[in-house]
């Protein structure tokens, strides 16, 4: 039985891998935010944005958190394809969930179904970047603690459709963003705490890559897709200082030359 160290790197990666999660979370919930103050297409691009981020923010999560990952007796690789698929599966499932928020009239109903997929698409998206995982060994999953950590996933994503919803002004969005960081993170090591890995010791080269070869560029450059997003939205103008700005240019322009 190989020897599993969840942290390698100390608590560098568990904090970096936190932080990723809650700066995803922020993002995609001032998005949304701005989703639902808009119409048309400007409501469209909006969730599209909140649901890049928040995929963005759990895949990021997830893989930097991997970086600390080692077993003894054994070198780690990563498939790439089933890799990438994991992130696609994490932007398909998190668009679900936030576009059934974002257009559907019956919000209890739009809440329950987009938890609930958003969730088990979160959990997909952490075992199939497992399923990822090459080592010289066997690897084997705890039934219950994999159940918690789906448990844990459909719940932390219908808290953060709520907080979608619910939550507008700017502390309570960082607030929020921060227990959904610790959320996700939760369900990540949750599912981590599952695993169990009878090791092979084997001279064979394994295949796939190594992370510091693929999914470390991947992370930093995701995470740079959020710190650019974050700055974009930052900037961007809210629904009421737009409609601020649009009444104050009528009255300028009501005023007799």
């Amino acid at each position: 039985m190989g020897h599993l160290d969840h942290a390698a790197l100390g608590w560098l990666t568990p904090t970096l891998s936190y932080v990723m999660a809650c700066i995803g979370a922020a993002l995609g919930l001032r998005c949304t935010v701005r989703a639902l103050g808009a119409t048309g297409r400007s409501r469209l691009n909006w969730l599209i944005t909140a649901a890049s981020a928040i995929g963005t923010g759990i895949w990021t999560m997830h893989f930097v958190a991997m970086l600390g990952f080692s077993v003894s007796g054994t070198d780690i690789r990563y498939d790439v394809p089933l890799t990438i698929a994991s992130l696609l599966v994490a932007m398909v499932v998190v668009s679900a969930g936030v576009f059934a928020v974002g257009y559907s009239r019956d919000r209890a109903r739009a809440l329950f179904l987009g938890g609930l997929t958003t969730g088990l698409g979160v959990a997909s998206m952490h075992y199939l970047g497992m399923a990822a995982v090459r080592l010289h060994g066997d690897v084997d999953y705890d039934p219950v603690l994999v159940g918690l950590s789906v448990l844990i996933a459909v719940v932390a994503a219908t808290a953060a459709l709520w907080a979608a919803l619910n939550i507008k002004s700017p502390v309570a969005v960082t607030i929020a963003s921060l227990i959904m960081g610790a959320a996700v993170s939760s369900m990540h090591y949750t599912g981590m705490f599952a695993v169990s890995v009878r090791v092979s010791p084997s001279g064979a080269v394994l295949p796939g890559a190594t992370a510091m070869q693929f999914i470390f560029p991947l992370a930093v450059g995701l995470g740079s897709y959020l710190f650019l997003t974050s700055a974009f939205v930052a900037l961007s103008p809210t629904t009421g200082e737009r409609e601020a700005s649009a009444s104050a240019q009528r009255a300028v322009e009501s005023i007799p030359s």
